[in-house]
This record gives C-alpha cells, sequence and structure tokens, in this order.
C-alpha cells in the first residue's frame, strides 16, 4: 500500500494522476449510464416484464463496479488508500461481487433472450427472479471466501485499490482460481456464447434479428479477459517480474465494461432508450402522453 504522500513502486507521479483520473472517468460514466438504465424500469410499466429484470440485475451489478472504481479513483487521486485493512477487504468484497454478478447476469440476459425470441412461452416471473437471486447468492458466496481464507484480497500494485491477492501464486490461490474461474466466468461465457450463437441461426431465417449477438460474448472475453490471462500468470511464473504498470492494465480495461453493457443493452434497446429519454426530459414525457 502506498503511504500517505509517497509515490506507488513503479509509478510515477503523471501515471498515478493518470490510473486516477482514467478510473474517475470511467466510474462516473458508468454510473451515469446504468443510474439512467435503473431509473428507466422504475419511469416506463412497460419494462418491468421478465425479460427486463434480468437486464436491471446487470445495471446494478455494473452499478456496483463503477461505485467500486469511484472508491479507487478518488484514492488514487490522493496516492493512498485511506480505509484501513479492513476498508481494503470490503472494498476487494464489494468488488468481487459485482464484477461475478455482472458476468453471470451476462449470462442470464443471454439465455433469457435465447428462450424469450427462440422458444413460444414467455419468460415466466418465477423463473427471472429465480436466476437473479442465484446469481447474487452465488456471486456473494464465491466473493466471500477469500474473506474465509480460500483465496485473499489484497492491495493492488498502486496500492490504492483492493482486489483478490494472486502475488502468491500458491495452492491455495491456484486451487481458488480455477474452481472460481470455471463456474465464474468460463462456465457463463460458454452460456452466453450459445445462446447467441442459437438465437442468430434461428432468427437469421426469419429476418428478424434485432440484438447484437456478439457484442455481449466480446465483452466478456476482452472486459473480463485480461484479468483471467493476469490470474492464470500469476499461477505460472512470477508476478514480481511483471511490470506493475502492465498488471493496472486489466483493471482499467473491466472498469469499462459497465459503459458497454449500458450502451449495448439500455441505449442499444428502443424501449430502454425511451424510458432513459422520459427520465431526462419528464416535461416532454408529460405533453407526449397528453396528447
Amino acid at each position: 500500500m502506498a503511504e500517505s504522500g509517497s509515490l506507488p513502486t513503479g509509478f510515477g507521479e503523471l501515471e498515478v494522476l493518470a490510473v486516477g483520473t482514467v478510473l474517475l472517468v470511467e466510474a462516473l460514466t458508468g454510473l451515469c449510464l446504468n443510474s439512467l438504465t435503473i431509473l428507466s424500469f422504475c419511469k416506463m410499466p412497460e419494462l418491468r416484464t421478465p425479460t427486463h429484470l434480468l437486464v436491471l440485475s446487470l445495471a446494478l451489478a455494473d452499478s456496483g463496479i463503477s461505485l467500486n472504481a469511484l472508491v479507487a479513483a478518488t484514492a488514487s487521486l490522493r496516492r493512498s488508500w485511506p480505509y484501513g485493512s479492513d476498508g481494503c477487504q470490503a472494498h476487494g468484497f464489494q468488488g468481487f461481487v459485482t464484477a461475478l454478478a455482472s458476468i453471470c447476469s451476462t449470462a442470464a440476459v443471454a439465455w433469457g433472450r435465447y428462450h424469450h425470441y427462440c422458444t413460444r412461452s414467455q419468460l415466466a416471473w418465477n423463473t427471472a427472479i429465480s436466476l437473479v437471486i442465484c446469481v447474487w447468492l452465488s456471486s456473494a458466496f464465491w466473493a466471500a471466501l477469500p474473506l474465509l481464507g480460500w483465496g485473499r484480497y489484497d492491495y493492488e500494485p498502486l496500492g490504492t485499490c483492493c482486489t483478490l491477492d494472486y502475488s502468491r501464486g500458491d495452492r491455495n490461490f491456484i486451487s481458488f482460481l480455477f474452481t472460481m474461474a470455471f463456474f465464474n466466468f468460463f462456465l457463463p461465457l460458454f452460456i452466453t456464447v450459445i445462446s447467441y450463437q442459437l438465437m442468430e441461426q434461428k432468427l437469421r431465417k426469419t429476418g428478424h434479428l434485432q440484438v447484437n449477438t456478439t457484442l455481449p460474448a466480446r465483452t466478456l472475453l476482452f472486459g473480463w479477459g485480461p484479468y483471467a490471462l493476469l490470474y492464470l500468470s500469476a499461477t505460472i511464473v512470477d508476478v514480481s517480474s511483471i511490470s506493475p504498470k502492465l498488471q493496472m492494465v486489466p483493471a482499467l480495461i473491466a472498469k469499462t465494461v459497465p459503459t458497454i453493457n449500458a450502451i449495448n443493452y439500455a441505449l442499444g434497446s428502443e424501449m430502454v432508450h425511451k424510458g432513459i429519454w422520459q427520465c431526462l426530459s419528464p416535461q416532454r414525457s408529460e405533453r407526449d402522453r397528453a396528447r
């Protein structure tokens, strides 16, 4: 951890400022877009459907990631972590919960869309609610394990944010990493890819392909893949041989996921886009309804 007023090892003044600024921009952009998405669900009764409930769960998870980035940004800009060891554990836990919930919610949305577009039956409320509960309970379970001794949370190389500690590369970390990654990265990625592939095959025949079938899987792969690659590298080589600046790149990439998801699932949906517009222009919305 960087001490107050001192620079983290391996970082210069401008580099610390740059990381803090990028995190701040990512955090505020993600928070604004996902908050508007959440408000649109409250504003428009048409969005209160089982399928859109899965998108709401994703927006809540992404808002949590952006909040986590905001804490990291403020700490980076002041060049020190002000919340102590317990704060680091809480920050790591909150970030891990919301990251896993975002990944699994993406898979749930993919399955929900496949069910909506490719079967004759509508997604039931009980099914959607059960999926959301399972996503968040599973995420909380896996995120709590490092607090209980299987894996651990520690500071990122910048010393102003906390995540899963990969610096040791011991048996405890390796066993947790591979088990967690299978259930919370590779399996959701597989479900996302297969769901959209099957949907694309079916809807292209009818000419009614209305959703982007490639961006969600690419976002998972390129948004969270660098973290997975860094963690995998930690099981093979000594991470001290990897530049601290390079180790911060996956965190910066991952913090863009909330913005990309909001653009894809909210701004890319005409109905959600309409709800966001109503939140931004309530007076005009009232005139439209009066007409």
